[in-house]
């Protein structure tokens, strides 16, 4: 067995290597949601249809979801301290050539190399972090790499929003390029690869394991994008995506489990931590990424906000949750059990969920929305450290980049679950909604009438004749039931999220607790 040497710093290089992992965790992340409030600007300067420019977002999400599995094998392969900086390379040239795009479908390829590149920073950087911390110290890794998972995604669209009112498109991409720089020489003089088990020969590769991942991850990453564009299994595409997905998976997790050097290594999940770790992995992704989805597209359809104003709202509760990381860790450092605080953090989400249920209104603002925020960030930042310390406690050497992969992955594909499931109930939600109310409006109430006729003189007045007054008239009626319809569809996401995480809070009291001090150094020396 091959002499694995420590991988813990101490001093300032700890500090630096600290900050670099972190920064490429924020540059991933920011680049998940930036792009959302440029979508229109895109469409407009390259000539793109409402489908064509969504691909840029759905193709750097498929690349993600493809390489975050990939990442421990690939670091492995070629060094993690040459993979991490190649990875940041590639993120930083794409992102040259993203901003230089000249018409879509150049957009959406250089997205996915950029989405290939970034999939690498974010688990790279929590193994970087997690390995180059005693193991006494590492839920106080987990909060400084958590402060950057959770902040970054409120971050990209107040930024986005700032470089497009401001600049133009191309500069949400150049911000990029500066960043990925320094951090690739950082990269270069700090971060250590430490020897795992050295680097396969092409014929021990398990190319067979790769393609059925890129099929079975690629192919589900894409029914959960599109599926509520295409209206689900009532497209053929979906259906096709979907039994391809299965079988892909199904396949995988056959050929991984039998294979002697497999591309991702399952059997790791044998460890008890990790397997509980993975589950609670993919509510938390529900929840941060569902929270993060709902709440501006709430202030924007139903308020009228700004994408800016929107994004702007996020970021006091983000602060919150990044404040909520180091004391966090230290109350992990004394000996507090995780399943303790991770309980705390789903109640606390559960009240934070069923506030919302009870505030909304057309009229809500942005006074009503700061305290509820600040709950929202307190109980992410109970959520996230403890979770991913429970996580990777109990792993030694190779294994900790091996969980952090695959933690990664069910955080994603748990926020692309929760993003398509409540898109999806929001949208069937409203018509049933639409349905109930349109009964209570009978055009012969004197109330309506006095009401329609109000609609139609304030359209003449506006220069319509008559009859086309009065057919605007129903259609300021259709509009106010649609938008009645659309906020009790958002009351009721939130009713049923919240009770998803009470549910989930006294489950975890039965979890047993990984160790948060004495973990075993032994695989890393």
């Amino acid at each position: 067995m091959l002499e694995q040497q420590s991988t813990v710093e101490y001093g300032f290089r700890r500090v630096i290597i600290t900050v670099t992992a972190i920064t490429c965790a924020l540059l991933e992340i920011i680049d998940t949601t930036i792009v959302n409030v440029a979508l229109n600007d895109m469409r407009g300067n390259l000539g793109a249809t409402l489908n064509d420019v969504g691909w840029v977002v759905t193709a750097y999400a498929i690349a993600n979801v493809i390489m975050v599995p990939l990442t421990s094998w690939l670091s492995q392969q070629f060094g993690r301290r040459n993979y991490f900086a190649a990875s940041i390379m590639i993120f930083t040239l794409t992102s040259f050539l993203c901003g230089n795009a000249t018409n879509i479908w150049e957009l959406v390829a250089f997205r996915f190399i950029q989405g290939l590149g970034g999939g690498a920073l974010l688990v790279t950087s929590q193994t970087i972090i997690t390995e180059a911390y005693p193991p006494e110290k590492r839920g106080m890794a987990q909060a400084l790499y958590g402060m950057g998972v959770i902040v970054g995604p409120t971050l990209g669209p107040p930024l986005g929003g700032y470089l497009v009112d401001n600049y133009s498109w191309p500069y949400i991409f150049y911000i990029n390029i500066p960043i990925g720089i320094i951090a690739t020489m950082l990269t270069l003089n700090y971060v250590s690869s430490p020897n795992y088990g050295g680097k396969k020969k092409a014929s021990e590769i398990d190319w067979l394991g790769i393609f059925l991942l890129v099929v079975a991850v690629g192919s589900l990453q894409y029914v959960l994008e599109k599926g509520q564009e295409h209206d689900w299994f009532a497209e053929p595409i979906i259906i096709v995506f979907t039994i391809t997905g299965v079988l892909g998976f199904y396949l995988l997790i056959w050929r991984e489990l039998t294979i002697e050097n497999p591309v991702i290594e399952l059997r790791v999940l044998k460890d008890k931590n990790l397997a509980v770790g993975t589950i609670f992995t993919f509510i938390l992704g529900f929840g941060l990424y569902g929270s993060t989805f709902i709440i501006p597209l709430f202030t924007q359809s139903i308020l009228g906000w700004t994408a800016l104003d929107a994004g702007l709202l996020l970021v006091p509760s983000s602060l919150m949750t990044g404040f909520m990381m180091p004391i966090v860790g230290r109350l992990l450092q004394k000996g507090v059990p995780q399943k303790y605080l991770i309980a705390g953090g789903f109640t606390i989400f559960f009240l934070y969920s069923f506030w919302a249920h009870g505030i909304l209104t057309p009229h809500t603002g942005t006074q009503d929305f700061f305290w509820l925020l600040m709950v929202r960030g307190v109980g992410l930042g109970l959520l996230f450290v403890p979770i991913t310390t429970l996580a990777l406690s109990t792993l030694q050497g190779k294994q900790i980049a091996e969980g952090a992969a695959f933690t990664g992955m069910v955080r994603q594909l748990g926020g692309s679950f929760g993003i398509a499931l409540i898109s999806t109930f929001i949208s069937r939600s409203n018509f049933m909604y639409r349905a109930d109310l349109i009964k209570n409006i009978n055009p012969y109430d004197p109330l309506v009438q006095q009401r329609l006729e109000g609609f139609q003189q304030n359209f003449i007045g506006a220069g319509s004749t008559p009859d086309f007054a009065l057919q605007q008239g129903y259609q300021m009626f259709e509009m106010s039931v649609m938008r009645q319809a659309s906020l009790l569809s958002y009351m009721d996401v939130f009713l049923y999220i919240g009770l998803f995480f009470l549910v989930c809070a006294p489950v975890v009291l039965f979890v047993k607790s990984g160790k948060n001090k004495a973990v075993s150094t032994e695989g890393m020396h």
